[in-house]
């Protein structure tokens, strides 16, 4: 699975920064690559107005 983080974490509540960053993202535009675990996908439902994701 891809994710790509699509917009700013600025003014988002602290909890939606630390899962931004646990994820390996830093800044708009960065992109990953991670295993599709039941654990990383409750992270990207958290965040999913924030990121593009992949298959």
């Amino acid at each position: 699975m891809k994710i790509t983080l699509k917009r700013s974490v600025i003014g988002r509540p602290g909890y939606q920064v630390n899962t931004v960053k646990a994820l390996g993202l830093k800044k708009i535009g960065d992109s990953r690559e991670v295993n599709d675990t039941p654990a990383l996908r409750g992270m990207v439902k958290t965040v999913q107005h924030l990121l593009e994701v992949q298959e």
